[in-house]
């Protein structure tokens, strides 16, 4: 069967519903969150404690989070991980309406709502390869839709509506994000039930941990894979830190203005989501993901020395289009080669490798911009993902990534077996 008529499973339809939901919720709390700090205090440290406290679970407990998934169900760790989430808000709408809510509150639910995160996506990025047996034009396609989906849900819809729910109240966008993760765990738990990961020797769950890091820092394809998100993360947040005021003062903006300059950065995340499966079939996934991040890298370029907000915006919008292009290749590819048993570690890996770059970027930008200009770390962040595409391009050849397609490729004694759906009880979802 072709990939152009080769259908996805009846069950991504409720993972992407699930997902879509729950980054609804996710663009809600994004906006909310600050917001409600900002109601508590005027510290400047303290609401950094509290911005900061949703990515500490990553930076602290990645790698191990990533093992403890390769030992589990990863559809029953991704339900109760959103249950559990939809109760912790729960409490924190209770207490915000009994205006009991205070900073180290806040700063507690982040921390908690990252643990959450960490186990969903993790168990998320594992189970979608059990559910479309691998293949990797299908994987292509769903993380595409599944990128778009989170790309207009937390990035478009959500934000907004956090900001409007808390003018009715502070306990209201709480709510809705636990109902947003509430309708998530029944999605979740109705979804086709995956093999469960192969058990391995008895190990502790350090040494699993180390088994999957050096897994992905011996393979140059997966280091090269990890890599462009990592630089990318040092790169695009020392720029994120000075955005606004590049904008305000180089660029002659005012709030509105800023605002649409992220609206066509997303606008061109969603474009970019939705054509990575051809570029892929066009120019093979190696030499795509060679171009988009030159690409990024060209974008930021033009974005330092844009003369106006018109070409900002543009440049903006390209650069998305190349993350988001990114985004749904680099991914896919690892779901399609990383044997079932490791994927969780690796995933999880791959992430805190992302997640630990990020604080140095925004370090690093805000100290370029203070030392030398605020157009300085825009062009250090091009100079970033340019030098970074040059040295990645080859690690992730076509050639590369086409043998280790094949070594991967289930053999005839080993045939592929889709997922089995769940029997129907009552009145479990579908679509």
């Amino acid at each position: 069967m072709s990939e152009e008529t080769q259908k996805l499973p009846t069950g991504f339809g409720r993972l992407w519903t699930a997902q879509t939901v729950s980054s609804l919720g996710d663009g809600v709390m994004h906006s909310a969150l600050p917001l409600l700090a900002l109601t508590l205090t005027r510290d400047p440290l303290a609401l950094a404690v509290v911005s900061a406290a949703g990515t500490l679970p990553w930076l602290l407990f990645g790698v191990l989070g990533g093992a403890l998934v390769d030992r589990w169900d990863r559809r029953r760790t991704m339900w109760i991980t959103d249950a559990a989430r939809a109760a912790l808000l729960a409490v924190a709408a209770a207490a915000a309406a009994l205006d009991l809510l205070s900073v180290p509150l806040l700063a507690a639910v982040a921390f908690l709502l990252g643990i959450g995160g960490l186990f969903f996506d993790t168990a998320a990025t594992a189970y979608l390869p059990d559910l479309l047996g691998r293949d990797p034009a299908l994987l292509e396609r769903a993380n595409a839709r599944l990128r778009g989906a989170q790309t207009a849900a937390s990035g478009f819809a959500g934000p907004p509506a956090g900001s409007a729910l808390l003018a009715l109240g502070r306990a209201v966008p709480l709510l809705a994000d636990a109902v947003s993760f509430a309708v998530s765990a029944v999605l979740v738990r109705s979804l086709p039930a995956a093999p469960r990961p192969v058990p391995q020797a008895r190990e502790s769950l350090l040494r699993q941990a180390r088994a999957g890091a050096s897994y992905v820092f011996g393979d140059r394809l997966l280091l090269g894979l990890a890599l462009r998100p990592a630089v990318g993360n040092v790169a695009f947040l020392a720029v994120e830190t000075v955005l606004a005021l590049f904008a305000h003062d180089r660029l002659g903006t005012d709030d509105f203005g800023f605002g649409l300059l992220l609206t066509a950065e997303a606008a061109g995340g969603l474009l970019g989501a939705g054509i990575a499966s051809f570029l892929g079939r066009r120019l093979g996934t190696g030499t795509a993901l060679t171009c988009t991040a030159a690409i990024e890298g060209l974008a930021i370029l033009c974005l330092a020395a844009a003369p106006n907000a018109y070409v900002a915006g543009l440049a903006l919008a390209v650069c998305g289009a190349g993350m988001g292009a990114t985004m749904v290749l680099g991914p896919s590819l690892r779901q399609a080669i990383v044997p079932g048993h490791l994927m969780g570690r690796v995933a999880s890996t791959s992430r805190m490798l992302a997640m630990c770059a990020a604080p140095f970027g925004a370090f690093l930008g805000g100290w370029l911009a203070t030392a030398y200009d605020v157009r300085t770390p825009l062009y250090v962040a091009a100079g970033l993902l340019l030098t970074m595409t040059a040295v990645t391009s080859t690690m992730t050849t076509n050639r590369r990534i086409e043998a280790a397609l094949l070594a991967a490729a289930p053999t005839p004694r080993e045939p592929r077996e889709p997922v089995r759906e769940p029997a129907l009880q009552g009145s479990a979802t579908s679509t």
